[in-house]
């Protein structure tokens, strides 16, 4: 079985280069003039570039989807040069190719910064890492000292215990960066977000007013150590490519970490409404709703033209349709 799959895949590749060729001779324009000139901007003709540029006989093509930003430019004249494209006659298709390479090269760039911050543990020595945690801690309860650096005070923000430190060790700095991020750029959602996922016995609304909210006991869930496990969510979804029609759409560019950031605050947002929806019966749940939420939002990421957009301060001037 495995030989004929073999065989099938030569196959319909030998296939696939002939229609290439015959479309080649038809229409006068190689693949990539097709794509840029017949497929509109965004997700939709970076991914067929990408797969185009991947799937090539040519080594200059499959290495530029890892080119260096500087060399961006000089790829491109080197793809046209190849192709025999005259730059003068054509003057959108670099362009075009341009803007395609920058969000590819970039998206690869972005897995490995936000990698880099995964693998970086957190370190109370750090004055730095210090610095984030207690900044954390007044972006959310701005009214509220934190009386000692060691204390139960963490819990109700929805840390496990009296150290966060350890709760950072699955995803690293990256969930503290991205908990700051959200609790800084988008405070008031932020503050909202953690007082509504506070447990009834340990807020200070009424029945009555949790009541009239619509939530009841099942609402209750630890924010930040949520907060660390989306950051978890979010960076799978980066790694996997899921998140490349969403990156593609919004950033005209190379995505940056703060849009990986702000995607991030998005799957707050949309988790928690998420969860409010759901009405689990307690916490044990956790697991089934956060499997649920995760297929929603990659059957979203499937449609081309897809783009997570939040409608709130942290998505100012990162949205770029």
């Amino acid at each position: 079985l495995k030989h004929k799959e073999v065989c099938l895949y030569f196959y319909c590749k030998f296939l696939w280069r002939c229609l290439k060729f015959v479309m080649r001779k038809l229409t006068g324009r190689c693949e990539l003039q097709r794509i840029c000139y017949n497929t509109k901007p965004g997700a939709s003709r970076t991914m067929k570039i990408e797969t185009s540029l991947r799937d090539s006989k040519s080594k200059l093509l499959q290495t530029s989807v890892t080119a260096h930003p500087d060399a961006i430019e000089k790829t491109i004249e080197d793809i046209m040069e190849l192709k025999q494209i005259n730059p003068d006659i054509n003057p959108q298709l670099g362009i075009s190719l341009q803007a395609c390479l920058l969000q590819i090269v970039g998206y690869r760039n972005l897995i490995a910064d936000v990698e880099k911050l995964r693998r970086e543990p957190y370190d109370s020595d750090n004055p730095q890492h210090e610095e984030m945690l207690l900044k954390l801690w007044k972006f959310l309860k701005p009214n509220t000292p934190l009386e000692s650096r060691i204390s139960k005070q963490w819990c109700e923000i929805g840390f496990q215990g009296d150290d966060p430190k350890t709760d950072f060790r699955g995803m690293g700095l990256l969930g503290l960066y991205n908990l700051q991020y959200f609790a800084e750029r988008d405070s008031a959602a932020a503050q909202q977000v953690l007082s509504d996922s506070l447990h009834p016995k340990c807020s200070k609304f009424s029945k009555a007013e949790w009541e009239k909210k619509r939530m009841d006991k099942a609402i209750g869930y630890s924010f930040a150590i949520v907060g660390i496990n989306i950051t978890d969510l979010a960076y799978n979804l980066l790694v996997s490519g899921a998140l490349k029609t969403h990156f593609y759409n919004i950033a005209p560019e190379a995505p940056t970490l703060s849009h990986f950031q702000q995607t991030f605050c998005y799957l707050m947002h949309e988790f928690h409404k998420f969860w409010i929806e759901e009405d689990p019966m307690d916490i044990m749940e956790f697991n089934r709703v956060r499997e649920k939420f995760r297929k929603r939002i990659i059957k979203q990421l499937q449609n081309p033209d897809m783009a997570l957009c939040p409608h709130f301060a942290a998505s100012e001037g990162l949205i770029n349709m």
